[in-house]
């Protein structure tokens, strides 16, 4: 297929978009189409749930640790880079998505429109959360979860009903 100009211009300069796109682009194909994500709901031998703090330009909060799949990569890559980005390890998980939540807020500039892939998973025996000197506020932090936090990002309301 052929493209307008201006199209083969940014196709020829993204780079291999398997790897990940540029900022720029990624949130503007977020203006125009759903993502696709997974959602790791990563739980420990006390029930409690892994979360991260999370800090952008359009929220700030507690996020389920997640990340979205890049073209031509399977769901089980992007769980296990996802993991092992956000928590430094790989985890254990369920092989069927445990929910299937269609995100979609229409207030946001950009990333309105998400399908997410939600998969129970576990981390190895021995795992120790290392926040790397990390604060509490600090983007990347890492903390355990008995109960549902009140400053969990909005979009993530609905993983209320997995907290004990």
């Amino acid at each position: 297929m052929n493209f307008k100009p201006e199209l083969d211009n940014i196709l020829q300069n993204i780079g291999n978009p398997e790897n990940g796109l540029p900022e720029e682009l990624f949130t503007f194909a977020t203006k125009i189409t759903p993502m696709i994500n997974v959602d790791l709901l990563v739980r420990n031998s006390e029930g409690e749930i892994l979360l991260s703090w999370r800090k952008t330009d359009l929220s700030e909060g507690w996020h389920v640790i997640g990340g979205i799949i890049r073209l031509n990569e399977k769901i089980e890559e992007r769980i296990q880079k996802t993991a092992l980005n956000e928590i430094g390890s790989e985890v254990i998980y369920k092989p069927s998505p445990a929910a299937v939540k269609e995100i979609i807020n229409r207030d946001l500039p950009y990333r309105t429109h998400f399908i997410t892939l939600v998969y129970e998973c576990r981390l190895p025996d021995g795992f120790v959360i290392n926040n790397n000197g990390k604060t509490s506020d600090e983007p990347g932090y890492l903390k355990w979860h008995k109960t549902f936090p009140k400053n969990m990002i909005s979009c993530h309301r609905f993983y209320k009903k997995f907290f004990n």
